[in-house]
């Protein structure tokens, strides 16, 4: 606690210095500004990009590719700041707490509760969406609607539809495959220490907790209508003797789990565990590119189905480049951007586009994209989908998951 106290303070520190030199930006009037007149207030400016950097693939195509197609479009440079969320999501709490006017974030890739915490907080620009000519031409807005459940009213965009996938060598040996999250203890109790799961505190651990809390309740319809503390004191008990019972089976007999996905990545890379889990449909083929993954490796759903969401932008309330960040912003959802992010040898992650608002020429670059063996089809992807819960319910399970599993 100390420690996190600590670096928060030094982010205000360092967000005070950077912001005396940006915060004459933050003075464009961009509500009533048109978008040629946005355009032209960020030519020749830096915008950041405060986004999780667990991935290196997601990080190369954003400083990569993105930066380039910004710098060439737009003649804006981006300054990719990659950090875990909770920590950047703190610094602009304690921005907005200390009243600071010239922030050091702009543009942030944020959901769930992240964005309900800061929402709530007053510390998000918008509504913004409205502005985006992209967004307008091309993004359903009843898509945009909620995340996890949770209003958007306009304060962020999605540019990213994940969904939760499990990974696995097909050429490895290890009997039999689990289809359901009914089976999956007989498998791991079959199959000691080849199985783990990263702790919540991390976005893919988090996502499989939850994801076995819906298959084994009943499903996700019963959260849908919001947070209910009854039906969460019913239900997550089942929750934690599901994943107590097989903790002696698992990696280091559940004694600790991986911080972060990374850690399960290499785990699984290097043949310590038999599943590997993300969050990216297209994830198990982009490592095969990249030669990671052997080419026998593919991905699976379990039979209860499998959480569907998107990802989303949001402006910091006291971004010091608004007009860039609505530039970065409305950037990734341009076509030809969301079809370069759809490639498993870019990244992997799905389109957020409508296709029946796009022209022939760009519903033509999602058709060429191979997805490779081992990505599931997208028609297998929806049927298997089933629908985020609200955030209440994913930061008690994350909470209480250290109290009732990892601390038992």
């Amino acid at each position: 606690m100390i420690k996190r106290f600590l670096t928060v303070i030094m982010m205000i520190m360092a967000s005070h210095l950077f912001a005396l030199g940006t915060a004459e930006t933050a003075d464009f009037n961009w509500q009533d500004a048109s978008w040629e007149e946005i355009l032209e207030e960020a030519d020749g400016t830096e915008v950041s990009f405060h986004m999780w950097g667990g991935d290196s693939a997601i990080n190369e195509w954003i400083e990569g590719y993105v930066a380039e197609e910004l710098k060439k479009r737009y003649n804006v440079t981006l300054n990719m700041v990659p950090m875990n969320a909770l920590l950047f999501v703190d610094r602009l709490l304690a921005e907005k707490e200390a009243g600071r006017t010239g922030g050091s974030i702009d543009l942030m890739w944020i959901n769930g509760e992240n964005f309900k915490r800061t929402k709530e907080a007053e510390a998000l620009l918008g509504p913004f969406a409205h502005k985006l000519p992209n967004f307008n031409n091309y993004v359903d807005p009843e898509t945009a609607k909620y995340d996890s459940g949770y209003p958007t009213n306009g304060y962020e965009v999605p540019y990213g539809q994940a969904q939760f996938v499990f990974e696995y060598d097909s050429a490895a040996d290890h009997g039999w495959l689990p289809e359901s999250f009914a089976s999956l203890p007989q498998w791991v109790r079959e199959n000691p220490g080849m199985f783990t799961y990263p702790e919540p505190s991390d976005f893919t651990g988090s996502a499989f907790i939850r994801q076995v809390f819906i298959a084994i309740t009943g499903g996700s319809q019963q959260y849908l209508e919001g947070w209910d503390p009854e039906l969460y004191e019913k239900n997550a008990p089942l929750l934690w003797e599901y994943l107590n019972d097989i903790a002696p089976y698992l990696w280091q007999r559940g004694r600790s789990y991986p911080r972060e996905l990374s850690v399960l990545d290499s785990m699984f890379e290097r043949g310590e565990v038999a599943i590997n889990m993300n969050f990216t449909q297209a994830n198990a083929q982009s490592r095969i590119i990249e030669g990671r993954y052997p080419e026998t490796v593919r991905t699976f759903v379990m039979e209860e189905g499998t959480i569907s969401n998107s990802h989303f932008t949001a402006i910091a309330f006291n971004a010091p480049n608004p007009a860039g960040a609505l530039v970065l912003s409305n950037l990734l959802l341009d076509p030809a951007v969301q079809a370069s992010k759809n490639d498993p040898a870019n990244w992997g992650d799905f389109t957020v586009l409508d296709m029946e608002k796009l022209s022939p020429q760009d519903r033509a670059r999602f058709d060429a994209i191979d997805l490779g063996e081992a990505t599931l089809s997208p028609d297998e992807l929806k049927a298997a989908a089933v629908q985020e819960i609200p955030s209440e319910y994913l930061e008690a399970l994350q909470n209480d998951w250290f109290i009732h599993v990892l601390e038992k």
